[in-house]
C-alpha cells in the first residue's frame, strides 16, 4: 500500500442551488443527459434543472425517500421509501406514478443494474435486496446480505457491490444468480456508508463513518489503500474520465484522492462544502458534484434541526489542472 503525501485539489463551491422547502433529505441523483437533478425530500422527489436550480415538478407520495434509480431506456424512474417499505415507479417526463412495489423493510439505497435490466432496493431493517423488474413492477427475487446495507455499486457485467454498516464489510454478490459471492472486510475502516466503484482498474472506494476511507481491490477484497476523511461521511464517486474519487462528509468536507497507478494513490485534500453536505452525485460529463444540506439551527448538537427553507444544493467543481490524472 502507497498513501502519497496531501496537495491541493482544487475542488470548491462554485454555486448553490436554493430550493427551500420542509423535510430532510438523502441521496441525489444526476441524470447527465437530460441535465435533471432528483432530490429526495422525506415525502417526495424534487425534480429540478441541474444547471439553473429551477423545479421542473416532484414525484408525490414517497415516505421517507432515500434514493431514485433511473431506467432510462423505459423512460422510468424507481425510488426507495424508506418509511413505506415499498418502492414507487413513476414516468420520467410525467413525473406520474406507474406503480407502487412492496420491498422489504427500510429500502434505502437503490440500483438500476445495467446486466439484468433489474432494480435492487437494499433494505436496512430486513437486511435483504427486493428485485424489482421496472417493466411490469413484478418483484422477481430477494436476496439476504447478513447484515444492514448502505450504499450500492455495480460493475456492468452482473456483478453488484454493497456496504454493510453493522459488520464492516462489502459484499459482493451476482445479480443474475442471485448469490452472495464474497464478503471483503474494510477494516481499518468501520461502519460504511459511502460506496464507488472503478470499473476499469477493478477498484472498491467505501467511505466509513470511522472517518477513513478504503480502497480495496474489487476482485479480491484486498485493501490496497487507506485515508483519513472528515466526520459523518454518507457518499462516495468516483470520476473516471479524472481518476479522482471523492467522500462527502456531514462535518462541511469533501475527501478528494486521486489515483495515480497501481497501488499508488494521493490524498489531495479535505476540501471545504459546507456542514451537513453528507451525500453526493457526480455528472461524469461535466465533471460537477452535487451535495445537498441546509442550514441549522445548533450546528453543534450531534442532531442539529435543519432551518425550514434553507435546503439548497452545492454545485462543486474546479478548473485547476490538479484534478486532471496522469494517464495510465
Amino acid at each position: 500500500m502507497l498513501c502519497l503525501a496531501a496537495a491541493s485539489s482544487g475542488y470548491r463551491v462554485l454555486q448553490r442551488l436554493e430550493f427551500g422547502g420542509a423535510g430532510g433529505w438523502d441521496y441525489p441523483t444526476i441524470d447527465p443527459v437530460a441535465k435533471r437533478l432528483y432530490l429526495s425530500r422525506a415525502s417526495h422527489v424534487l425534480v429540478a434543472d441541474a444547471t439553473s436550480g429551477k423545479i421542473l415538478g416532484i414525484v408525490p407520495n414517497t415516505l421517507g425517500v432515500h434514493g431514485i434509480a433511473l431506467v432510462p431506456e423505459l423512460g422510468r424512474g424507481v425510488t426507495s421509501n424508506g418509511k413505506a417499505d415499498t418502492a414507487t415507479i413513476f414516468d420520467l417526463k410525467s413525473l406520474a406514478a406507474i406503480a407502487t412495489v412492496k420491498t422489504g423493510g427500510d429500502p434505502d439505497a437503490i440500483l438500476y443494474e445495467a446486466a439484468t435490466k433489474r432494480v435492487f432496493t437494499f433494505n436496512g431493517h430486513s437486511h435483504d435486496a427486493t428485485v424489482i423488474d421496472p417493466a411490469n413492477g413484478n418483484v422477481t427475487g430477494t436476496l439476504a446480505l447478513g447484515g444492514r446495507p448502505e450504499f450500492a455499486v455495480q460493475d456492468g457485467q452482473g456483478k453488484v457491490f454493497v456496504n454493510l454498516i453493522d459488520t464492516a464489510e462489502v459484499v459482493a454478490f451476482d445479480a443474475r444468480k442471485l448469490e452472495v459471492i464474497a464478503r471483503f472486510p474494510t477494516a481499518p475502516g468501520s461502519q460504511p456508508s459511502g460506496l464507488a466503484i472503478d470499473v476499469k482498474h477493478h477498484r472498491l472506494f467505501s467511505s466509513c463513518r470511522s472517518r477513513h476511507l478504503v480502497i480495496l481491490d474489487s476482485d479480491t477484497g484486498k485493501v490496497i489503500a487507506t485515508f483519513p476523511i472528515g466526520a459523518g461521511t454518507d457518499g462516495a464517486v468516483y470520476d473516471p474520465e479524472r481518476r479522482l474519487a471523492f467522500a462527502s462528509n456531514d462535518d462541511g468536507t469533501l475527501s478528494v484522492v486521486r489515483e495515480d497507478g497501481p497501488g499508488k494513490f494521493t490524498l489531495l485534500e479535505n476540501a471545504t462544502t459546507d456542514p451537513g453536505a453528507r451525500t453526493v452525485a457526480l455528472d461524469p460529463k461535466t465533471h460537477l458534484l452535487y451535495l445537498p444540506t441546509a442550514s441549522f439551527e445548533s450546528p453543534g448538537d450531534p442532531k442539529p434541526k435543519a432551518v425550514e427553507g434553507s435546503f439548497r444544493v452545492l454545485v462543486v467543481g474546479t478548473s485547476s489542472p490538479a484534478a486532471s490524472a496522469p494517464t495510465r
